[in-house]
């Protein structure tokens, strides 16, 4: 499992892997009547396994955003909690593409490792969510046979149009599709897709929201995250 830091470290951020205590999860889970019955979910924090920061939705209250979804097996539903910053106990950042390697399929690994040596090329860090990187976290059957493989890789200071190209051309070759996103440094992202089509407009995703602003602006660092 990735390492963890301490919850000072920095905002949580999207995809952030949150570790809370099963003492403040219980008490959350008191407060869910829709929760009840749910063994899965009432054991989770007691196996060690994380939630994850999302962005608020716009009836919620104040506090930290977290979720939590469920495998197939448990009906692939998305739980939405709202915490106190002081209830995490730590953070830790998404899942690195090399440490989920070994919970992904055989017929993964050749994308995974030219995913890998693409992303070294620009020197930067592969990290995954989703399907592949709950599998790993939990032991959990989250991938199935139409799962794609969801993909956080933060923005190249230089190349990027040789980065997104690559992505397009190992793609092409795999057994599934290859999904997610370039991070800026503070946060803010942008789907791999748009930025590699030459979108004059692109889809901003920040913990606040998502705003439509022009390419050249998020590259050039406007729309705060």
């Amino acid at each position: 499992m990735t390492s963890l830091s301490s919850q000072n470290d920095h905002k949580p951020r999207r995809h952030d892997l949150i570790f809370v205590s099963p003492e403040v999860w219980r008490s959350v889970l008191q407060t869910r009547d829709d929760l009840a019955g749910e063994s899965l979910v009432a054991g989770w924090v007691d196996c060690g396994w994380p939630l994850i920061t999302r962005r608020p939705l716009p009836d919620e209250a104040d506090g930290l955003p977290l979720g939590l979804p469920l495998p197939p097996s448990a009906g692939k539903r998305r739980l939405s909690v709202i915490m106190r910053t002081d209830d995490i106990v730590s953070t830790a950042p998404p899942l690195s593409l090399s440490a989920a390697v070994s919970a992904a399929p055989r017929t993964w690994l050749d994308t995974l490792d030219k995913v890998e040596r693409l992303a070294s090329q620009h020197g930067v860090e592969a990290r995954v969510f989703g399907s592949l990187a709950w599998r790993n976290l939990t032991g959990l059957e989250y991938l199935s046979p139409g799962s794609d493989l969801d993909l956080l890789l933060p923005l190249p200071r230089t190349g990027l149009a040789r980065l997104t190209a690559g992505l397009a051309a190992i793609e092409a070759q795999a057994p599934m599709r290859l999904d997610g996103e370039l991070v800026r440094d503070d946060g803010a992202a942008v789907n791999w897709r748009e930025l590699h089509s030459g979108a004059r407009e692109v889809l901003v995703k920040t913990t606040s929201g998502v705003t439509l602003c022009e390419a050249n602006d998020f590259l050039g660092g406007g729309i705060r995250a």
